[in-house]
C-alpha cells in the first residue's frame, strides 16, 4: 500500500488500522487527504490478507469536516464551461462509498470533534464505538455550504428524520444522543474502554469467516436499494454456494465438535 503524507496504516495480522493523521487541523479533509483516503479504501478492498479495517483520527480528534481554510481559497471560475470544482468535491463521495462497500468489516474508533465528512465516514462502517467527548453534527449550513456527499449515509444510518433535524438546525449532538440515534452501538467512558471494546470486537469478527461475512454485509446493504424479493434470491444462491465450498464443511465440522476452524485461530 502506497506512503500517504496525511494517513497513518499499520498492518497487525488481518486487522488493518487507517489513522487520519493531521491532529494540528483536528483531521479536517484537504482535497489531497480526500484522494488519498479514496486509494487508501481501495486498496484495503484489494487486500485479501485484511479481514478487519480500523479507522480513527490521531490527537484526540475523528475528522472535522473539510478544512475551511482549504475551502475558502478557491480558485476563479472559469469564463465558460463546468466548475472544476464540482468533479473534485464529487470525489469524496468516491472514498465513501468505497469505504461503505468494503468487503471486510470495519470499525470506526470515534473521539472528539466528527463533523462533516468525519460523521459520513463514521456512518459507513459497520461498528463505531464512540468515546464520549465525541460530538457530531452538519454545521455548514452555518458557514453558507452543505456537507454535500455524506447526507445518504447518514439517512441509512439514522433516518430522515434526525438527519432533518440537523440538517436545519446546525445542532451538534454528543455521544450519548449519537448513541440514542444509532450511530454507533458502543459507548465508552474512557479511552481504556474503548480499547477494550475494540479488542473484544476484533475478537468476535476474526471468527467470522471471512466470505461468509463478505455476503452477509453485501446482503444486509443490499436492502436499501433492491426489492425484497430480489434480495432473497441472492441470499438464497449465496447461501448454495457458501454451503457447497470447503470452508461450511470445516465451520460445520468444527461447531458440532465444539473446536476452532482455521480462519478462527490466531
Amino acid at each position: 500500500m502506497a506512503d500517504y503524507e496525511f494517513l497513518r496504516i499499520e498492518r497487525h495480522g488481518a486487522v488493518t488500522s487507517l489513522t487520519l493523521n493531521r491532529p494540528q487541523r483536528r483531521n479536517a479533509l484537504t482535497h489531497r487527504m480526500m484522494l488519498e483516503l479514496e486509494d487508501a479504501f481501495v486498496g484495503v478492498g484489494r487486500d485479501g490478507n485484511c479481514r478487519v479495517l480500523v479507522l480513527r483520527g490521531a490527537g484526540g480528534h475523528f475528522c472535522a469536516g473539510g478544512d475551511l481554510d482549504a475551502m475558502a481559497d478557491l480558485p476563479p471560475l472559469p469564463a465558460s464551461g463546468a466548475d472544476p470544482l464540482v468533479p473534485a468535491y464529487r470525489q469524496f463521495g468516491n472514498a465513501l462509498l468505497a469505504l461503505d462497500g468494503l468487503p471486510q468489516a470495519t470499525v470506526a474508533v470515534v473521539e472528539g470533534s466528527t463533523v462533516g465528512a468525519g460523521f459520513g465516514m463514521a456512518c459507513c462502517a459497520d461498528a463505531v464505538i464512540l468515546h464520549h467527548s465525541a460530538r457530531f453534527g452538519i454545521p455548514e449550513p452555518k458557514v453558507g455550504f452543505i456537507p454535500s456527499q455524506i447526507i445518504p449515509f447518514l439517512v441509512r444510518r439514522m433516518g430522515e428524520g434526525p438527519v432533518r433535524d440537523l440538517a436545519v438546525t446546525g445542532c451538534v449532538i454528543d455521544a450519548v444522543e449519537a448513541h440514542r440515534l444509532g450511530v454507533g452501538r458502543y459507548l465508552c467512558a474512557t479511552g481504556d474502554e474503548v480499547e477494550a471494546t475494540l479488542r473484544g470486537l476484533l475478537d468476535d469478527i476474526l471468527k467470522m469467516e471471512p466470505k461468509a461475512l463478505a455476503v452477509a454485509k453485501r446482503l444486509v446493504m443490499s436492502c436499501a436499494t433492491k426489492e425484497d424479493r430480489v434480495v432473497m434470491d441472492e441470499a438464497a444462491e449465496s447461501l448454495v454456494g457458501l454451503l457447497r465450498q470447503p470452508e461450511a464443511a470445516e465451520g460445520i465440522r468444527h461447531f458440532m465438535a465444539k473446536t476452532t476452524p482455521s480462519w478462527a485461530k490466531r
